[in-house]
């Protein structure tokens, strides 16, 4: 028996490699994966659609030189995915910076600036195609200062920058470049708000870190909406493998509280009831967000819950986390644990939504709506014909009484129940609760007096 040492094809691997599948959103998430690793507080992304249409991310870390960068560059890197990592550390397979940039474009440039000193190196498809071979550019500092964006690395004592240029993918079907770059700009941001929201409002124990779009600041997008009024439950710690898992359950405040834009950072496109579920971090980094892992259906009652769940980067190869970042898969240990805070969370969303119809049977207050219950079990909803601007109609006629009665019966047989379900269960925001003007709140107020000194 002999053994062979069988390298794979170089032009072969790379383009196989360029359809795993990124999005531009997750390919552009991947690069700041390293920049954060890096130990960078400033990332400057900026997308250049005019002439030799580029995208560059520039970020403000320890940059490196020659031969880390040589080994940055390198397919699969030098340590194995199932080594022990920094605990900061973003990274997994050694693959995110090639597969994610080449991905979506043929030439992949990296500049990085350690100690005053430049340097670069370059993955040209072009040239694999041509040699045949792992033919990396190795760019020293004169040839670096001839690619876009590189005076932004001036500024800082380190950093790196990361070029991609012939867009072929990320362009690809395109017509008209300028408003497709603009659409997808757009995405970008929305998902980047949202997977480094806790490095983006700088989380107790995160550097904090700020990230722009061709100059323009990326605002976190919390999917728990903590700064409002949501409901904080206890943290439950699962062991797995010795490590800790660290859940944390959210029940979010009724939609009638909130303002529309909260409701479209809370939902997105696909609206809040697909968003609700587990939100898997590693090391602070959202990898997967609004799923219950199959393990209850989403429900127009639960709608209102979402669960953090924090893992350690320990423990990577239990959850069968993907090159992209992009999926994870609870462990057995796991699953069975979160099973129990299902329930929980479940039962909290349901009385954050029925709460504001028990709240309608205080009778510490004055109100125009009474809810009875039925000898049945059925529930009315009748006008209350003691509420002061009601018996303020005591001048009226007899005749008019009459006519006025019917019209209440009117309103209370009309009410549109089944729309009214679908509206409180939709995205939509219903808005007869706003608050009514000083000078229409006076008004009525003067009325109401008026009508108690006739009735005194």
């Amino acid at each position: 028996m002999k053994q062979i040492i069988v390298p794979p094809y170089a032009p072969v691997l790379m383009e196989a490699t360029r359809a795993i599948g990124y999005s531009l959103e997750a390919a552009v998430a991947d690069i700041i994966d390293n920049s954060i690793t890096a130990g960078t507080a400033k990332i400057d992304i900026n997308f250049f659609p005019i002439g030799d249409s580029y995208v560059s991310i520039l970020d403000n870390g320890v940059g490196m030189d020659e031969e880390r960068i040589i080994e940055a560059m390198r397919y699969g890197g030098s340590r194995s995915s199932s080594e022990e990592r920094d605990s900061t550390d973003l990274g997994r397979f050694g693959l995110g910076l090639k597969t994610a940039s080449l991905s979506q474009c043929r030439r992949l440039t990296v500049v990085s600036k350690r100690k005053r000193r430049y340097i670069g190196a370059q993955w040209d498809l072009s040239l694999i195609a041509k040699t045949k071979k792992w033919s990396l550019k190795v760019l020293s500092s004169d040839d670096v200062m001839t690619y876009p964006g590189v005076e932004g690395l001036s500024v800082y004592d380190s950093g790196t920058l990361v070029i991609w240029q012939d867009l072929d993918r990320m362009m690809s079907g395109e017509v008209n470049v300028d408003t497709a770059l603009g659409v997808k700009m757009d995405a970008v941001r929305d998902h980047l708000s949202l997977v480094f929201h806790r490095y983006l409002s700088g989380e107790t124990g995160l550097k904090k870190m700020a990230i722009t779009i061709n100059g323009l600041p990326v605002m976190p997008a919390d999917p728990f909406l903590v700064a409002k009024s949501t409901r904080i439950m206890d943290d439950e710690t699962i062991l797995v493998a010795g490590q800790k898992v660290i859940v944390r359950p959210y029940i979010l405040p009724h939609l009638s509280t909130l303002s529309a834009k909260e409701v479209s950072v809370l939902g997105g496109k696909d609206g809040l009831r697909q968003q609700q579920g587990f939100y898997v971090y590693r090391n602070k980094r959202l990898l997967v967000g609004g799923t219950w892992f199959r393990m209850m259906r989403q429900g127009e009652l639960s709608k209102l819950a979402r669960v953090r769940v924090d893992i350690p980067n320990s423990l990577d190869h239990l959850w069968t986390l993907d090159i992209k970042k992009s999926t994870a898969v609870p462990p057995e240990a796991v699953r069975k644990n979160l099973g129990s805070i299902i329930d929980k969370i479940a039962a909290g969303s349901k009385r954050t939504w029925t709460y504001r119809g028990k709240k309608e049977t205080d009778d510490s207050r004055i109100r125009i709506w009474n809810r009875f219950v039925t000898r049945e079990g059925g529930v009315v909803y009748s006008l209350n014909r003691d509420h002061p601007l009601i018996e303020g109609l005591h001048t009226l006629s007899v005749a008019q009484r009459q006519i006025f009665e019917q019209l209440l019966l009117q309103i209370e047989r009309g009410l549109p129940l089944q729309q009214l379900f679908v509206d409180l269960n939709s995205d939509k925001q219903v808005v007869n609760e706003t608050e009514i003007s000083k000078e229409a709140f006076i008004s009525s107020l003067s009325r109401l007096l008026a009508d108690c000194r006739n009735v005194l």
